[in-house]
């Protein structure tokens, strides 16, 4: 299941940074494209707030 990313988080771009196959865009919050998404994890693993969950 892809992971969301929450209002808490600070668009500060370690999750795409460490994304995989670059399904997240930049905005006010990141977002994630669950048609992208390999559900790896590597985005969760790396946010210094906890802004992102599984789905």
């Amino acid at each position: 299941m892809p992971r969301f990313i929450t209002d808490s988080c600070v668009a500060c771009g370690s999750c795409a940074a460490n994304c995989p196959v670059s399904c997240i865009q930049e905005g006010d919050i990141y977002v994630i494209n669950p048609d992208e998404c390999i559900d790896c994890g590597a985005c969760e693993a790396n946010c210094p707030v906890e802004a992102i969950v599984e789905k």
